[in-house]
């Protein structure tokens, strides 16, 4: 379907090492993108650019750190030198913390910040200058439902990141629409990956809490991400601009995200797919 080609685009993915990282760059690939993977994990990068190139397609790897506005700098700039333009930002990779509010130092805050919020907006400001002189590009951005409903569990940090990042996202579409720029933000439940599986294993009831808010009855997996990464991509998307957009088996709608102040632990990192 000509709608969903993507053949002759570029893509930047960050997080593309695993997770909804990986998949957003495998389902681009497949419909005809080129692709910037970036990721600190350089090894699982480059397992995912030895499977777009088995898709017939190119793939350079960056061990960016997207939170580094510097790094997001220099790595632009490689995507000009290899690519030349960039249609579409994945901007998926970022770190969390988990803590009780009155626990949670400023200095982990700050970090939370850095991580999904200032590092999402580098990525944004240096895909969306080259996407306004090409006069057209889209920017999927990754957020929560922690951005819209109280998770409880110790998500201050998270939520409140989370919450910017979907603001963030309305800002620039309202910025940058008419000028050919569409942002969007996907917002997940829980997403299995293997830090996700390593908790489960750790808490047996840790799964069947999670599932209690979510009707459709299963957790996440990567590939949800991959039609939707495809249509936001395309010309298929062509007037879908400033939307949030939920991927959660209908958690929001249900209502049930939260839990009240309980079961909460000491404070932890986690890759941002893992807790939504």
């Amino acid at each position: 379907m000509r709608l969903f080609d993507l053949n002759g685009r570029v893509a930047v993915i960050s997080g593309a090492a695993q997770g909804l990282g990986r998949a957003t760059a495998l389902a681009l690939a497949d419909a005809g993108a080129d692709v910037m993977l970036a990721d600190r994990n350089r090894g699982g990068a480059q397992s995912t650019a030895e499977r777009v190139h088995a898709l017939g397609r190119r793939a350079v790897v960056s061990a960016c750190d997207v939170s580094d506005p510097d790094a997001v700098a220099g790595l632009f700039r490689e995507v000009d030198g290899e690519f030349g333009r960039v249609d579409f930002l994945g901007n998926i990779a970022g770190d969390g913390a988990l803590a009780r509010p009155e626990d949670l130092t400023i200095a982990d805050l700050h970090r939370v910040l850095q991580n999904l919020v200032v590092g999402r907006f580098a990525m944004c400001q240096e895909a969306g200058r080259r996407m306004l002189v090409q006069g057209r590009g889209s920017i999927m951005n990754i957020g929560s439902l922690a951005s819209t409903t109280a998770l409880g569990r110790g998500h201050i940090a998270y939520s409140m990141a989370m919450g910017a990042v979907v603001q963030m996202t309305r800002e620039l579409s309202t910025e940058w629409s008419h000028r050919g720029v569409r942002v969007n933000c996907v917002t997940p439940a829980q997403v299995v990956n293997p830090s996700l599986t390593a908790r489960m294993e750790d808490d047996p009831t840790l799964e069947s809490r999670f599932l209690r808010g979510i009707p459709a009855g299963r957790l996440g997996r990567p590939e949800d991400i991959m039609g939707l990464a495809v249509l936001l991509a395309s010309d298929a998307s062509a007037w879908i601009t400033g939307a949030i957009i939920p991927m959660d088996g209908g958690n929001l709608a249900m209502n049930a995200g939260g839990t009240p102040g309980h079961q909460l632990f000491a404070v932890q990192s986690f890759r941002v797919e893992e807790t939504r």
